[in-house]
């Protein structure tokens, strides 16, 4: 379900913030995974530690069960922990999004050029 704007909770932006990195977590773990192996648990670190809100493990979890079926990362058992890689699909599609980021970014900020006046 699609989340909306309450001005009675506050924070605004912050509200928006949340909702956008909700929609792109799949290309943020991706683009994140570039980096180095992470378990689910260091995914929802990163994110309440970069953008300030703490996803739920469930959907986290989701999104990484579901990158893995895509074929775009690879689940491994390290000791107790599952740690999350990049597979070359998964890297093609990281370097594909980093391609079309700035199209991303036009495409955000062409949403509300047309509204502002």
């Amino acid at each position: 379900m699609m989340e909306t704007i309450h001005v009675k909770r506050g924070n605004i932006l912050q509200q928006l913030r949340k909702r956008t990195i909700k929609n792109f977590i799949d290309l943020l773990i991706l683009l994140r995974l570039r980096k180095e192996p992470m378990s689910g648990y260091d995914v929802i670190t990163m994110i309440f530690e970069n953008f300030g809100f703490l996803p739920s493990s469930g959907s986290i979890y989701s999104t990484l069960y579901a990158l893995e079926r895509e074929g775009l990362i690879k689940g491994y058992w390290n000791g107790k922990k599952r740690l999350y890689m990049l597979t070359a699909k998964g890297e093609k599609m990281a370097r594909m999004t980093l391609t079309l980021s700035h199209s991303i970014g036009n495409l955000i900020l062409n949403i509300f050029k047309d509204q502002i006046s």
